[in-house]
């Protein structure tokens, strides 16, 4: 379902999505189990929420019996505003999540996000209590367009739950650097890396669904 959210820079453009019945056990009708805000890379070299990592997030989120909320920053597609370096990308996803929340307000929330989305959904998932864990996709950590908004003790100084999925090959963040960054977190972490993939995911993005489906359960509690 198309949406449209008041955003601090006015609409953004987003993109609601229920479980797929046919998955996960799910049946029509049946009230999600969970909620997921789902960020995307960066817009300036054409990150949208129609990415195809970012697809496939909010696709294991449906497969897991969530509901995805993906949506453009400030500037991409119908949304409106400009490009803030991350800083307003950020206040966008705590637009998007507030929004989710009025939406859902007794369905458990998460956040997710892929390179340049991990980081805005880490800030602004992150900052909300009403979001229980994070699900990163991979942690860009040599960008110099991250400048802004890369802040790795955002991440290791939070309790709550993050899942951090990285490609084996990953030209931005090697798994052992996210290794490194991770260590002596607060909260539980969970690493898990993608074989065959560089950071984009494109050698195999089934994988990454799967794995993302594994770290939502995990994130759930749900034993995976």
């Amino acid at each position: 379902m198309q949406v449209d959210i008041a955003g601090p820079a006015g609409r953004l453009e987003a993109l609601l999505e229920e479980p797929d019945p046919s998955v996960a056990g799910a049946r029509a009708g049946e009230p999600a189990r969970f909620a997921a805000l789902v960020c995307h890379p960066h817009p300036l070299p054409g990150g949208t929420m129609h990415n195809h990592a970012t697809y496939r997030l909010a696709k294991a989120v449906r497969a897991r019996g969530g509901a995805s909320l993906r949506f453009n920053y400030r500037g991409v597609g119908r949304s409106a505003g400009a490009y803030d370096a991350g800083r307003g990308e950020a206040d966008d996803a705590a637009a998007a999540l507030a929004w989710l929340a009025a939406e859902r307000p007794t369905t458990p929330l998460l956040a997710c996000g892929f390179s340049f989305g991990a980081w805005v959904a880490a800030r602004a998932g992150g900052a909300d209590p009403r979001v229980r864990g994070l699900l990163l996709a991979g942690l860009a950590i040599r960008s110099p367009d991250l400048d802004a908004i890369r802040d790795a003790t955002e991440i290791t100084a939070l309790e709550k739950p993050i899942a951090v999925l990285q490609a084996a090959r990953d030209e931005l963040g090697a798994p052992s650097e996210i290794e490194g960054l991770l260590a002596g977190s607060r909260g539980p972490r969970r690493l898990t890396v993608v074989p065959r993939c560089t950071h984009l995911f494109t050698e195999d993005l089934a994988a990454l669904q799967r794995e993302a489906e594994e770290a939502l359960a995990w994130l759930l509690g749900e034993g995976a």
